[in-house]
């Protein structure tokens, strides 16, 4: 069965794409090279995978240890806010908070995960006097004691689910 995915990006898109989430900093010339394309026409595939949204942004991923935050936590919440008006206050301000990393809303026994980067314990507990200023009414916290696996590359060629 044909995707979508697949109508609207050929194989070389794809091959871009998964070259980029692994090397983000490659050159035109460096891409170009690999796919077997010139470099003025990789500079305008690219353009156009992140005008069109499949490249989101590219960032440098930092080293947060090295930089002091040494607590990293998931952090479910739960509020009694559920009125579309309130909601986007919430999610407002956990969106400015700068320790929180991520933010998803779920379905289930709590309404929010948070992935949090604090220093140490102290700042861990001012972030959850934050968050009860918000109106959360239930927090668990979840400490990282060591990091498995930390990717952000999607499957898309090669394997059996890659698409």
């Amino acid at each position: 069965m044909e995707s979508v995915f697949s109508k609207v990006l050929d194989s070389i898109d794809v091959q871009l794409l998964d070259i980029l989430q692994h090397e983000a900093q490659l050159s035109n010339a460096e891409l170009a090279r690999r796919v077997s394309l010139s470099s003025p026409a990789v500079h305008a595939r690219v353009r156009r995978l992140e005008n069109e949204g499949y490249i989101s942004r590219q960032v440098a991923i930092l080293n947060q240890e090295k930089l002091g935050f040494d607590l990293l936590c998931f952090i479910f919440i739960s509020t009694t806010v559920h009125q579309a008006e309130e909601l986007h206050v919430l999610e407002s301000a956990l969106q400015a908070m700068p320790e929180v990393l991520e933010c998803h809303c779920l379905t289930g026994e709590y309404d929010y995960l948070l992935k949090v980067a604090n220093r140490d314990r102290a700042d861990l507990q001012a972030f959850i006097r934050k968050l009860n200023r918000l109106g959360v009414t239930k927090i668990q916290t979840s400490l990282v004691l060591r990091e498995v696996k930390d990717s952000t590359v999607l499957p898309i060629t090669g394997g059996p689910d890659a698409i």
